[in-house]
């Protein structure tokens, strides 16, 4: 991801946002040729010094047949977006899009038995807690959910590389930049939600 050091982030808890906000992920490789795949990703950090990225996918997708310890992949994580009208500037310019992304590159390590079966209890109950009447993996029993597993290929992403962007409008001087804003929130929610981040840059 290309990130012009004016929409650059170090801030850690924007990056823990975007991805708690939009787990579900692109999982990039290319061990023997391009290979994506959409999946439900958490941000392990029972370690704070080091972090890492959760995931699965099925045994029977091409890419998990190709990953194994040790190779590259990426994650990768687009938070909220949307256009940006150049008819909102006092000039005439072109349109563009705000956005914020997370890109982290890492390396794989292939989960055990006991890794990706807490993997799952977290990844169920933390969706699961906001249902009527809650199934937690420890409801399902332990012999159903393992023959479950036999399916699902677990790994972790430790990250050697981590890109946050944030853009948005910090290149426009403030009347356009609050025009922006004003336009925004008078449209859908991921508008709104750019206009939120704008205003907190401004500070």
């Amino acid at each position: 991801m290309f990130v012009p050091k004016l929409y650059r982030s170090e801030d850690m808890d924007v990056m823990r946002e975007i991805i708690k906000e939009n787990s579900f992920a692109l999982l990039i490789s290319s061990i023997d040729k391009i290979r994506a795949t959409h999946s439900m990703m958490m941000l392990n950090e029972s370690d704070p010094e080091n972090p890492y990225i959760e995931t699965h996918i099925s045994r029977a997708n091409p890419q998990a047949k190709t990953l194994k310890n040790g190779d590259e992949v990426l994650c990768d994580f687009l938070g909220a977006h949307t256009y940006i009208s150049s008819s909102w500037y006092d000039h005439i310019n072109v349109s563009t899009w705000n956005y914020e992304a997370v890109q982290i590159h890492g390396k794989v390590e292939l989960m055990n038995q006991d890794e990706l079966y807490s993997h799952l209890d977290t990844l169920t109950s933390k969706y699961e807690n906001f249902q009527q009447c809650p199934m937690m993996v420890k409801d399902m029993g332990r012999e159903f959910v393992e023959k479950e597993m036999k399916g699902a290929f677990g790994i972790k992403v430790i990250p050697t590389e981590i890109f946050i962007k944030q853009k948005l409008s910090q290149n426009r001087k403030e009347n356009d930049f609050n025009n922006i804003i004003s336009h925004l929130e008078q449209l859908d929610e991921d508008a709104r939600k750019i206009a939120e981040k704008m205003k907190l840059i401004k500070k």
